[in-house]
């Protein structure tokens, strides 16, 4: 079922297609959450900028557990990123050149933890993944988006897709999970 006032333009992605404003409210949320629950990567976007032209880009994120977003950075354009927790709760790493990390390359944003929003510097290697069903942030970064040099994907981590992919998910989120004293998932608390 698709929202009156939002048009798909992808698999993965809807936009507002408005002329003066748009708002992210519960019913776009809660549409985002059924959409990524139902797509094969496990998350949904939707856009408010125009087109991948616009500079800065502005969206809505939502994740399910198990979405795999692969390593990457923005280095070459130079860009940041940043990302504002709506609902749920996010796993965000930062990378080493060679892939490895501490406790203090990872953050959880939640409403839990106090930790809300997280901005990335150009050329950082990071990750992010769901904690939780339904995790929703508002992403914001530098527009515009060309496909061939977007995003600089982590040799040290499988491509989507990969048979690898999941079991290096599943890895991450375990290391991540025993380095900020979460419990494993699936546990009962």
């Amino acid at each position: 079922m698709a929202l009156p006032h939002y048009r798909r333009i992808g698999p993965g992605a809807t936009e507002s297609g408005h002329d003066r404003f748009a708002v992210a409210d519960a019913a776009l949320l809660a549409q985002k959450a059924r959409d990524a629950a139902t797509s094969p990567r496990l998350r949904e976007m939707h856009r408010f900028h125009d087109s991948d032209g616009d500079n800065p880009h502005r969206m809505v994120n939502t994740l399910q557990p198990g979405s795999y977003v692969r390593p990457h950075r923005h280095l070459s354009p130079a860009k940041s990123e940043s990302f504002v927790l709506l609902t749920g709760s996010l796993g965000h790493v930062v990378f080493a050149d060679n892939g490895s990390f501490g406790a203090g390359d990872c953050v959880v944003l939640s409403r839990e933890s106090g930790v809300l929003a997280i901005d990335v510097r150009p050329g950082v290697w990071h990750a992010v993944f769901a904690l939780v069903p339904d995790t929703t942030v508002f992403e914001v970064k530098p527009g515009p988006y060309q496909p061939l040099d977007d995003k600089d994907f982590a040799a040290f981590a499988p491509a989507e897709g990969d048979d690898a992919a999941s079991a290096y998910l599943q890895a991450l989120e375990e290391r991540f999970r025993e380095l900020t004293g979460l419990p494993p998932r699936g546990s009962r608390v």
